[in-house]
């Protein structure tokens, strides 16, 4: 188990007094930096207005940009910040050009909200959505993707980590691949960054999309693209305004240089220096330490888990992180997940419709998700499982104030 001081990460957080969190993969609970960074300025756009606080806080704006490069091993000019890890996906997606019979190649683990992108612009262009299938241990088959790799393939699309099982896919080696095909890699860290080291020049990919919500720690609306040097200017964006481009003339315009051209001119700034706050506590803690703790106590949890009658554990994949599915017999997953909110347990549900190209395959309607992070302790992991031995789940589960 890894040496980091749970005890001082947990009085950084004040929710861990209040209930036993294991949703860091929906939306992690804030340490008292964030909190304080986003309240403080709001209070000064309360004071001075919502344009000059901006102008008062623009070196902490631009310390948002130099800390996620930081993070993910990039340049401060590869990043855009914007409203979530979607719309930076959609961001980076929408500005490749498909044509008709043109390939796209993604992974069963694949996000509906991208999946339902693929299908959109193959309805409108008539390019083609392949699914790379799954090696023997449930994760992408690298060498199936060498296979399908060909000149008419136009974007290699992966999630590295996906919402709805614990696996970590191989994206270096998918990178590695691409970068020798000539291929764009396009991969979603929303649920990797913030749990795992994230380095984008190691794992090779073009286009990287992230949220500060989950594992980042940060406030709910803020993500970030990262978009290489070599392609930046390459792209156009699928909309603009006058923080992308500049009117340059009656009928011109010029669209600005790097990853900024991603972004738009109104922005959450207490969310977004907020965002910046939370990548600098995470990278005060060490991405590695993190890796090491939460990795630590997700297989504690699988152990306690697989030991329970009626629990399976569904977590496929060689190497696994800190999100934890598993489902009971004879009980819904949205059953098991009401019935520990009711104990003072945060979990989520993964359902079919968010991932029907892996669980509609394993014939899951749903999976109960637990996600740890590097706050929790052993006490909570066994908490849950203690709640879900006992036929009639109680209310008075409270988490410890700080331990292991």
């Amino acid at each position: 188990m890894s040496l980091l001081d749970v005890a001082r990460a947990r009085l950084d957080t004040p929710g861990c007094a209040e209930v036993v969190h294991l949703n860091n993969a929906g939306a992690a609970l804030a340490p008292a930096p964030v909190l304080d960074a986003v309240i403080g300025h709001l209070r000064l756009e309360g004071r001075l207005g919502g344009y000059e606080a901006a102008a008062v806080a623009a070196p902490q704006v631009n310390a948002v940009y130099e800390a996620i490069s930081r993070l993910i091993g990039c340049l401060p000019g590869e990043i855009a910040v914007v409203e979530n890890a979607t719309r930076a996906w959609d961001m980076a997606f929408y500005a490749l050009r498909f044509g008709s019979g043109d390939r796209i190649l993604t992974s069963r683990a694949e996000y509906a909200s991208n999946v339902i992108a693929f299908l959109q612009v193959a309805s409108r262009t008539g390019a083609r959505v392949e699914v790379v299938d799954d090696d023997e241990h449930g994760q992408l088959s690298v060498r199936d993707l060498e296979r399908r790799l060909a000149a008419d393939v136009k974007l290699v699309a992966v999630t590295h980590v996906p919402t709805q099982s614990g696996l970590v896919n191989p994206a270096a080696e998918i990178g590695r691949l691409t970068r020798a095909a000539g291929v764009p890699f396009l991969l979603d860290a929303c649920q990797s960054v913030g749990q795992l080291p994230v380095d984008v020049r190691k794992l090779g990919c073009d286009l990287l999309s992230a949220t500060g919500r989950k594992f980042l720690r940060g406030p709910r609306g803020t993500g970030f693209l990262y978009v290489s040097k070599r392609l930046a200017d390459t792209l156009e964006p699928p909309f603009l305004d006058l923080h992308a481009a500049t009117w340059t003339g009656q009928d011109t315009y010029e669209i600005r240089s790097g990853a900024r051209r991603f972004e738009n001119w109104e922005a959450n700034y207490a969310a977004k220096i907020g965002l910046g706050v939370a990548v600098d506590y995470a990278l005060s803690w060490g991405v590695e330490a993190i890796a090491e703790r939460v990795t630590a106590l997700a297989a504690r949890l699988r152990r306690r888990l697989g030991e329970l009658p009626r629990v399976t554990v569904q977590d496929r994949g060689q190497r696994l992180c800190g999100i934890v599915t598993f489902t009971v017999d004879g009980e819904s997953a949205a059953d098991v997940h009401r019935r520990l909110s009711a104990a003072g347990i945060n979990t989520s549900v993964s359902a079919v419709t968010s991932a029907r190209y892996d669980l509609g395959e394993r014939g899951l309607a749903a999976v109960v998700r637990a996600s740890v992070h590097y706050y929790n302790t052993d006490e909570e992991v066994d908490a849950l499982c203690a709640a879900l031995q006992r036929r009639n789940f109680r209310s008075d589960i409270r988490s410890p104030r700080c331990t292991s």
